[in-house]
Protein backbone atom coordinates (compact mmCIF):
# COMPACT_ATOMS: atom_id res chain seq x y z
CA UNK A 1 0.00 0.00 0.00
CA UNK A 2 2.65 2.69 0.47
CA UNK A 3 4.86 1.89 -2.32
CA UNK A 4 1.33 1.97 -4.49
CA UNK A 5 0.82 5.68 -2.61
CA UNK A 6 3.97 6.69 -3.40
CA UNK A 7 4.02 6.31 -6.90
CA UNK A 8 0.30 7.23 -7.23
CA UNK A 9 1.63 10.76 -5.69
CA UNK A 10 4.81 10.57 -7.68
CA UNK A 11 2.54 10.56 -11.28
CA UNK A 12 0.12 13.37 -9.60
CA UNK A 13 2.93 15.42 -9.02
CA UNK A 14 4.22 14.73 -12.49
CA UNK A 15 1.19 15.13 -14.19
CA UNK A 16 0.77 18.56 -12.31
CA UNK A 17 3.90 19.89 -13.26
CA UNK A 18 3.34 19.12 -16.76
CA UNK A 19 0.41 22.00 -16.58
CA UNK A 20 2.68 24.59 -15.10
CA UNK A 21 5.24 26.42 -15.92
CA UNK A 22 7.42 25.85 -13.30
CA UNK A 23 7.88 24.49 -10.18
CA UNK A 24 5.86 26.82 -7.33
CA UNK A 25 7.77 28.15 -4.23
CA UNK A 26 5.24 27.65 -1.70
CA UNK A 27 2.15 25.79 -2.04
CA UNK A 28 -1.16 27.10 -0.26
CA UNK A 29 -4.15 25.27 1.77
CA UNK A 30 -6.96 27.88 1.51
CA UNK A 31 -9.83 27.49 3.75
CA UNK A 32 -13.81 28.55 4.02
CA UNK A 33 -14.31 31.01 2.32
CA UNK A 34 -10.89 31.83 2.13
CA UNK A 35 -10.24 30.64 -1.70
CA UNK A 36 -10.88 34.61 -3.32
CA UNK A 37 -6.92 35.08 -2.68
CA UNK A 38 -6.72 32.90 -5.79
CA UNK A 39 -8.65 35.56 -7.53
CA UNK A 40 -5.46 37.89 -6.84
CA UNK A 41 -3.08 35.55 -8.99
CA UNK A 42 -1.08 36.76 -12.33
CA UNK A 43 -0.91 34.52 -15.00
CA UNK A 44 -3.03 31.85 -13.36
CA UNK A 45 -3.45 28.44 -14.69
CA UNK A 46 -6.62 26.22 -12.48
CA UNK A 47 -7.14 22.34 -12.85
CA UNK A 48 -10.54 20.99 -11.39
CA UNK A 49 -9.42 18.61 -8.38
CA UNK A 50 -11.76 16.02 -10.43
CA UNK A 51 -9.24 16.12 -13.66
CA UNK A 52 -5.96 16.06 -10.88
CA UNK A 53 -5.05 12.31 -10.80
CA UNK A 54 -5.47 10.78 -7.27
CA UNK A 55 -7.39 14.48 -5.81
CA UNK A 56 -10.15 14.14 -3.68
CA UNK A 57 -13.75 16.62 -3.92
CA UNK A 58 -14.59 17.97 -1.17
CA UNK A 59 -18.84 18.96 -1.52
CA UNK A 60 -18.59 21.82 1.51
CA UNK A 61 -19.49 25.44 0.33
CA UNK A 62 -16.98 27.41 0.79
CA UNK A 63 -14.74 25.02 -1.09
CA UNK A 64 -14.36 25.53 -4.28
CA UNK A 65 -12.03 22.25 -5.47
CA UNK A 66 -9.69 23.64 -7.51
CA UNK A 67 -5.95 23.76 -7.51
CA UNK A 68 -4.60 26.81 -8.68
CA UNK A 69 -0.65 27.79 -9.82
CA UNK A 70 -0.03 31.40 -10.66
CA UNK A 71 2.72 34.26 -9.41
CA UNK A 72 1.82 36.16 -6.00
CA UNK A 73 4.00 39.04 -5.01
CA UNK A 74 6.06 38.01 -8.16
CA UNK A 75 6.50 34.42 -6.90
CA UNK A 76 5.15 31.38 -7.80
CA UNK A 77 2.56 29.39 -6.08
CA UNK A 78 0.28 26.30 -6.09
CA UNK A 79 -2.78 27.07 -3.94
CA UNK A 80 -5.83 24.58 -3.27
CA UNK A 81 -8.84 26.17 -3.22
CA UNK A 82 -10.62 24.22 -1.26
CA UNK A 83 -9.89 21.26 0.80
CA UNK A 84 -11.43 17.85 1.80
CA UNK A 85 -12.25 17.03 5.45
CA UNK A 86 -12.21 13.73 7.34
CA UNK A 87 -16.15 14.18 8.39
CA UNK A 88 -17.38 14.11 4.52
CA UNK A 89 -16.06 10.55 4.59
CA UNK A 90 -12.47 10.44 3.30
CA UNK A 91 -9.82 8.85 4.72
CA UNK A 92 -6.99 10.12 6.04
CA UNK A 93 -4.53 9.04 3.34
CA UNK A 94 -6.89 10.63 0.63
CA UNK A 95 -7.51 13.89 2.69
CA UNK A 96 -3.36 14.59 3.08
CA UNK A 97 -2.93 13.24 -0.60
CA UNK A 98 -2.06 16.59 -2.51
CA UNK A 99 0.50 17.53 0.69
CA UNK A 100 2.30 13.85 -0.66
CA UNK A 101 2.18 15.38 -4.03
CA UNK A 102 3.92 18.92 -3.23
CA UNK A 103 6.29 17.34 -0.86
CA UNK A 104 7.75 15.36 -4.24
CA UNK A 105 7.29 18.40 -6.50
CA UNK A 106 9.95 19.52 -4.37
CA UNK A 107 7.76 22.66 -2.66
CA UNK A 108 9.65 22.96 0.73
CA UNK A 109 7.34 25.76 2.37
CA UNK A 110 3.33 25.08 3.14
CA UNK A 111 1.21 27.58 4.40
CA UNK A 112 -1.76 26.03 5.57
CA UNK A 113 -4.76 28.32 6.41
CA UNK A 114 -8.79 27.87 8.04
CA UNK A 115 -11.74 28.99 9.34
CA UNK A 116 -12.12 28.47 12.72
CA UNK A 117 -13.81 28.92 16.09
CA UNK A 118 -12.38 31.15 19.13
CA UNK A 119 -11.73 29.00 22.06
CA UNK A 120 -10.02 31.72 23.59
CA UNK A 121 -12.66 34.65 25.36
CA UNK A 122 -10.34 37.24 24.32
CA UNK A 123 -11.31 36.89 20.71
CA UNK A 124 -13.69 38.01 17.96
CA UNK A 125 -14.81 37.54 14.92
CA UNK A 126 -12.61 38.62 12.53
CA UNK A 127 -9.49 38.11 13.94
CA UNK A 128 -6.34 36.39 12.24
CA UNK A 129 -4.45 34.14 14.54
CA UNK A 130 -1.07 32.93 13.50
CA UNK A 131 -0.54 29.28 14.37
CA UNK A 132 2.01 28.39 17.05
CA UNK A 133 1.29 25.02 17.60
CA UNK A 134 -1.61 22.43 17.67
CA UNK A 135 -3.84 19.83 19.75
CA UNK A 136 -4.87 16.67 17.61
CA UNK A 137 -8.40 16.34 19.35
CA UNK A 138 -9.75 14.25 16.31
CA UNK A 139 -8.55 10.57 17.70
CA UNK A 140 -6.78 9.51 14.24
CA UNK A 141 -3.55 10.04 12.89
CA UNK A 142 -2.69 10.28 9.08
CA UNK A 143 0.96 8.52 9.19
CA UNK A 144 -1.45 5.31 11.02
CA UNK A 145 -0.25 2.03 9.67
CA UNK A 146 3.44 0.93 7.57
CA UNK A 147 5.61 3.75 6.76
CA UNK A 148 6.70 5.08 3.45
CA UNK A 149 10.58 6.07 4.43
CA UNK A 150 10.58 7.45 1.16
CA UNK A 151 8.04 10.10 2.25
CA UNK A 152 9.72 10.53 5.46
CA UNK A 153 10.96 8.27 9.19
CA UNK A 154 8.76 6.47 11.35
CA UNK A 155 8.66 8.86 14.09
CA UNK A 156 9.08 12.45 12.83
CA UNK A 157 9.50 15.25 14.95
CA UNK A 158 6.81 17.68 15.75
CA UNK A 159 8.71 20.24 18.12
CA UNK A 160 8.37 23.28 15.50
CA UNK A 161 5.21 21.77 13.63
CA UNK A 162 4.75 25.18 12.63
CA UNK A 163 7.93 26.71 11.68
CA UNK A 164 9.28 29.48 13.92
CA UNK A 165 10.83 31.40 10.85
CA UNK A 166 8.15 31.71 8.91
CA UNK A 167 5.98 32.44 12.07
CA UNK A 168 8.12 35.37 12.87
CA UNK A 169 8.00 36.24 8.58
CA UNK A 170 3.89 36.32 9.09
CA UNK A 171 3.87 38.53 12.28
CA UNK A 172 6.98 40.94 10.29
CA UNK A 173 4.58 41.05 7.73
CA UNK A 174 1.28 41.95 9.79
CA UNK A 175 3.58 44.81 11.46
CA UNK A 176 4.07 45.84 7.96
CA UNK A 177 0.95 46.26 6.94
CA UNK A 178 -0.30 47.35 10.51
CA UNK A 179 -2.81 44.73 11.34
CA UNK A 180 -2.73 43.58 14.80
CA UNK A 181 -2.81 39.79 14.95
CA UNK A 182 -2.89 36.84 17.95
CA UNK A 183 -0.78 34.28 18.48
CA UNK A 184 -2.24 30.66 19.35
CA UNK A 185 -2.63 26.76 19.83
CA UNK A 186 -5.32 25.01 17.00
CA UNK A 187 -7.49 22.40 18.71
CA UNK A 188 -8.35 19.84 15.58
CA UNK A 189 -11.80 18.42 16.02
CA UNK A 190 -12.92 15.28 13.95
CA UNK A 191 -16.36 17.46 13.03
CA UNK A 192 -18.68 17.48 11.34
CA UNK A 193 -21.25 18.59 14.69
CA UNK A 194 -19.78 21.77 16.65
CA UNK A 195 -18.51 21.60 19.88
CA UNK A 196 -20.43 21.68 22.82
CA UNK A 197 -19.62 24.55 25.43
CA UNK A 198 -18.31 21.60 27.58
CA UNK A 199 -15.93 20.92 25.16
CA UNK A 200 -14.64 24.01 24.30
CA UNK A 201 -13.73 24.52 28.04
CA UNK A 202 -12.12 21.72 27.85
CA UNK A 203 -9.86 22.93 25.17
CA UNK A 204 -9.17 26.31 26.05
CA UNK A 205 -8.13 24.06 29.38
CA UNK A 206 -5.85 22.11 27.81
CA UNK A 207 -4.39 25.56 25.77
CA UNK A 208 -6.34 25.72 22.90
CA UNK A 209 -7.04 29.13 22.00
CA UNK A 210 -8.70 28.30 18.24
CA UNK A 211 -10.75 25.10 17.19
CA UNK A 212 -11.69 23.66 13.56
CA UNK A 213 -12.34 20.55 11.78
CA UNK A 214 -9.03 20.73 9.56
CA UNK A 215 -5.53 21.22 9.15
CA UNK A 216 -3.97 19.11 11.68
CA UNK A 217 -3.42 15.93 9.42
CA UNK A 218 -1.84 18.06 6.21
CA UNK A 219 0.42 19.15 9.44
CA UNK A 220 1.60 16.34 10.67
CA UNK A 221 2.09 14.70 7.07
CA UNK A 222 4.08 18.17 5.87
CA UNK A 223 6.41 17.62 9.03
CA UNK A 224 6.55 13.94 7.88
CA UNK A 225 7.50 14.93 4.62
CA UNK A 226 10.01 17.84 5.41
CA UNK A 227 8.45 20.40 4.59
CA UNK A 228 8.59 24.17 6.82
CA UNK A 229 4.68 24.79 7.56
CA UNK A 230 2.80 28.00 8.69
CA UNK A 231 -0.38 28.46 9.52
CA UNK A 232 -2.84 31.27 9.81
CA UNK A 233 -6.50 31.01 11.26
CA UNK A 234 -9.58 33.28 10.52
CA UNK A 235 -11.48 33.41 13.75
CA UNK A 236 -14.99 33.55 12.04
CA UNK A 237 -17.48 32.87 14.94
CA UNK A 238 -17.29 32.53 18.80
CA UNK A 239 -17.24 28.74 20.18
CA UNK A 240 -20.06 27.35 21.97
CA UNK A 241 -20.54 28.94 25.20
CA UNK A 242 -18.80 32.17 24.47
CA UNK A 243 -21.13 33.20 22.53
CA UNK A 244 -25.10 34.07 22.31
CA UNK A 245 -26.19 32.95 19.30
CA UNK A 246 -26.22 29.19 17.94
CA UNK A 247 -23.13 28.27 15.30
CA UNK A 248 -24.11 28.32 11.49
CA UNK A 249 -21.33 27.43 8.45
CA UNK A 250 -23.09 30.65 6.78
CA UNK A 251 -21.86 32.76 9.73
CA UNK A 252 -18.31 31.07 9.21
CA UNK A 253 -18.69 31.99 5.08
CA UNK A 254 -19.92 35.55 6.15
CA UNK A 255 -17.03 36.71 8.23
CA UNK A 256 -14.21 34.85 6.01
CA UNK A 257 -15.88 37.05 3.13
CA UNK A 258 -15.55 40.16 5.99
CA UNK A 259 -12.00 39.74 5.97
CA UNK A 260 -11.28 38.40 2.73
CA UNK A 261 -9.05 41.69 1.78
CA UNK A 262 -7.04 41.75 5.43
CA UNK A 263 -6.19 38.13 4.85
CA UNK A 264 -5.22 38.69 1.29
CA UNK A 265 -2.80 41.15 2.03
CA UNK A 266 -1.35 39.48 4.88
CA UNK A 267 -0.86 36.47 2.79
CA UNK A 268 0.17 38.24 0.13
CA UNK A 269 3.06 40.05 2.12
CA UNK A 270 4.02 36.83 3.68
CA UNK A 271 4.70 35.28 -0.02
CA UNK A 272 6.68 38.29 -0.69
CA UNK A 273 8.85 37.97 2.61
CA UNK A 274 9.29 34.26 2.25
Amino acid sequence: MTTELYDQAKASAQWIQERIPETPEIALILGSGLGGLCDDFDDAVALEYSDVPGFAESAVEGHEGRLVYGKLAGKPVLAMQGRVHYYEGWSLTELTFPVRVFGLMGIDNLLVTNSAGGANPDYVPGDLMVITDHINLTGVNPLRGANEDRFGPRFPDMSYAYNPQIRETILSAANDLGYELKQGVYAGMAGPSYETPAEIRMIHTLGGDAVGMSTVPEVIVANHMGMNVGGISCITNLAAGLGTEKLDHEEVKEVAAMVREKFSALVCKTVEML
